[in-house]
Order: structure tokens, then C-alpha cells, then sequence
């Protein structure tokens, strides 16, 4: 009897989740890599950041995943490097000899080389940065009732550095939290001189969206208090105070970095396999380009095709679109099939600016307004796994939106006792 073929994923995100779920009991023998023990549900993090929502409802463990699976394995390790001589990965735990590699790891936040801002600007990719940030903004309000008028500016300044849909939604997030949470948490204090920033180097909010969601998104912020920037870049930050390219200053204890995402390098993929944005060169069938039996899905690869000569857009749907693709490819190699190419078809993109405040473009025509706030929380909610998670998102969502409040806002810091 043939031994089954191993296929090595590695990374959870939506790309390699989706691929493994796509193979589940199938003839390989799967095993699942990541850093982490669930999967996280990104386009929700912002809410996580700004107590809208627990880190409970858009993660999710992958052991649950899959329970019932019989060639699903996981391990949780970091990926150290690949032998594609030999087909070895080399993880923190162990070594693991693979048929097909599939690396699926996503992308990091993307500092433009400023070590400086790396250090002192908060990322929001994964869901203990979210945790992290929530910490930070709710311990900001509480020290504006003891900080003194020197202090005051630098804690009255949000500054959010990205103008695509995770600096908007956060934007209008901590809009929201302005106008309707903190007069009831902080009756005595007065925050109307509180004001969020948001600053895109590019002339244009959401860059790839439609012209009338750009203007209606912008609209939207600027009507809720935001100052909105575009064609503006930031220079420096050293934790206290933001210089922009133009030489003007802000004072600002909080700055949150969304303007860019980089690839994960993994060592043992040559460098001329690596284009712009550390994204690694794939052909139709996303395999990597002169690489036997390895593959790249995800925001991590760029897959050049007569519709997008500079590669795919780093976006959900296309990472699952390409999984599905990917593992209707193995199992048509197991019947000695032919394989099918890669095309994406355009589904449209969504970003919401606060309730009722949103902008959806779909392949033919964009709306914006309560319509596309309604679509893109139906969107979100068809998109969370587990039906738990999918009515706890919910039931918060209606307790806030009749409410204009959350409970959520809880600071939980990390214990400082160290287990050995």
C-alpha cells in the first residue's frame, strides 16, 4: 500500500486554515503549523482594540477546528527555516520532512526601515497587539485625571499612522468612544479636547476603493471629529512626539502604526524568489517559481496573471480563493488530473466608519450608508467560524449599537510573577 503524501502548512491565518479545512480527511497525511494555537479573525481586531468586542470572539482554537479530522495534525512552534534540498522544515520543536510545503505565514507590520517608530508606535496585527493596545488606550483616559497640564497634550493625541480600512475603522472607533463612552466613564473630566489623527502618505483614503467611497469615507471621519491627513507622511516618532515630513510636530503618547504590511522572511527561499513587499514569486498553480513541491498562498505570495501584473491584493477573500484552489489541485493529483490555474474574480471590498457609517464596493457599483454598514456586518458575521462566536459578535453588536456603550472595557495587565 502507498504511504500518503505529507503536506507541511505553515500558518493559520485565513489562507492556511482554509487549505487544511479543504483537505480534511482526505488521502494526505496534513500537518498544520503556527505560532499560535487558534486562528485569528483580523478585519475584528481593530473592535478588540477599542473594547468593542473580547479576544475570545475572533479567535478561535484550531484543535476545535478540527476535532473530528483524521489527518489533520497540528503543532504549534516557530518556523526557523526550510532544506527544500532535502524537503526538511526546521521548527523550534523539531524537524519535519515534507512531500508538499505550503507556506502560508502572512505578513508583519511594515515599519520602512524606521527602527525608532518600530520601538515606540503600537502594531495591531495579532491578538495580543490588540490586547495590548486596549490596555494602552483605556490606561491613557485613566491618567488624564492625574496628569498635569504639561502632560495633558500628549495624552489628548491619537495619532493613527494609514489611511486604509484598519486605520479608518480604528479612527471611527475611538470617534465613537470620544463622543458616546467617555463623558458617561468620566463625568467629572472633560474630553472635547481629545482628537484623533489619522495620516496617510497617499492622496486618498481606503487608496483601492471607488472614488465615491473615498470621498464618502473621508466625509464620514472628518463630520465625526477626525483630523484627516492625506499626502502626508510620517518622519519620526521617539514616544512623545510625532514630526511629520512637512516639519510640523504632534505631541502624542498614543500612536498606531496601520500603514503597510511587509512578508515574513523564511530562510532557505533564495532571495530572487522574493519580490516587492517581501512577497514570494508564484506561478498560476502557486507554486513557488523553481522550487519542486513548495508553495506560497496568502498575502504572502505574488502571483502575476494578465489581470494583476503587480500581483494579487493582500485581502481575505484572495487568500481563501487561492487555498480552495490549491487543494482542489492535490486531490486531482492524486487521480493523475489535470490542474487548474489560479484566476481571482473580484468580489468588491467593504470598510466601516462607525454606526451606520460605511463604504462597500462591489464589481459593478458602490453604495455607502446604512445599507453598506448593514452588508458589511452580515459579511463579517457569515465570515467568523464557529456559530458561538458568529451570536456572542452579534449580541454585542446590538448591546452597542442601542446602548452606545460596551462592557468590555477591562484592563487586564500581565501578571508579573514569573513561573519557571
Amino acid at each position: 500500500m502507498e504511504t500518503q503524501k505529507r503536506i507541511v502548512i505553515v500558518g493559520a491565518g485565513f489562507a492556511g486554515l482554509t487549505l487544511a479545512r479543504h483537505l480534511e480527511n482526505t488521502d494526505y497525511d496534513v500537518l498544520l503549523i503556527d505560532r499560535n494555537n487558534y486562528h485569528q479573525f483580523q478585519p475584528l481586531m481593530y473592535q478588540v482594540a477599542t473594547a468593542r468586542l473580547e479576544p475570545a470572539s475572533i479567535a478561535f482554537p484550531l484543535r476545535k477546528v478540527f476535532q473530528h479530522s483524521k489527518n489533520i495534525r497540528i503543532r504549534i512552534a516557530d518556523v526557523k527555516n526550510v532544506d527544500t534540498q532535502n524537503k526538511i522544515l526546521k521548527t523550534s520543536i523539531a524537524d519535519f520532512e515534507y512531500d508538499y510545503l505550503v507556506i502560508a505565514f502572512g505578513c508583519t507590520t511594515n515599519y520602512f526601515g524606521n527602527t525608532e517608530i518600530e520601538q515606540h508606535a503600537f502594531p495591531m496585527k495579532s491578538v495580543p497587539e490588540a490586547i495590548q493596545l486596549r490596555n494602552r488606550i483605556l490606561q491613557t483616559f485613566e491618567d488624564t485625571l492625574i496628569a498635569t497640564p504639561e502632560e495633558m497634550p500628549a495624552l489628548m493625541n491619537f495619532v493613527i499612522v494609514g489611511g486604509g480600512p484598519t486605520g479608518v475603522e480604528l479612527a471611527g472607533a475611538l470617534s465613537e468612544m470620544k463622543t458616546n463612552v467617555l463623558p458617561k466613564d468620566f463625568p467629572e473630566k472633560d474630553f472635547t479636547a481629545l482628537k484623533i489623527h489619522l495620516i496617510e502618505g497617499s492622496p486618498y483614503l481606503l487608496k483601492p476603493m471607488s472614488e465615491d467611497s473615498r470621498r464618502v469615507s473621508r466625509q464620514y471621519l472628518e463630520k465625526m471629529g477626525v483630523d484627516v491627513r492625506t499626502d502626508t507622511a510620517v518622519s519620526a516618532y521617539d514616544g512623545k512626539t510625532v514630526t511629520l515630513e512637512t516639519g510640523e510636530t504632534l505631541e502624542a503618547r498614543n500612536v498606531i502604526w496601520a500603514a503597510g504590511i511587509t512578508g515574513n522572511i523564511l530562510e532557505g527561499i533564495p532571495t530572487e524568489n522574493i519580490t516587492r513587499g517581501n512577497r514570494i514569486m508564484v506561478n498560476r498553480f502557486n507554486k513557488i517559481i523553481n522550487i519542486d513541491d513548495v508553495y506560497a498562498i496568502g498575502d504572502i505570495c505574488s502571483m502575476v496573471t494578465p489581470k494583476y501584473l503587480n500581483g494579487h491584493p493582500q485581502l481575505a477573500a484572495v487568500a481563501n480563493e487561492q487555498a480552495k484552489v490549491l487543494a482542489k489541485n492535490f486531490n486531482l493529483r492524486l487521480k493523475n488530473k489535470p490542474e487548474t490555474e489560479f484566476e481571482y474574480h473580484d468580489k468588491g471590498s467593504m470598510a466601516t466608519v462607525g454606526k451606520r457609517k460605511a463604504v462597500v464596493d462591489l464589481p459593478n457599483f458602490s453604495f455607502q450608508g446604512r445599507l453598506a454598514w448593514l452588508t458589511w456586518m452580515l459579511v463579517h458575521l457569515l465570515l467568523i467560524l464557529s456559530i458561538k462566536n458568529k451570536v456572542s459578535i452579534f449580541i454585542d453588536w446590538m448591546f452597542s449599537y442601542f446602548s452606545n456603550d460596551s462592557t468590555l472595557r477591562v484592563i487586564l495587565k500581565p501578571a508579573l510573577r514569573k513561573i519557571k
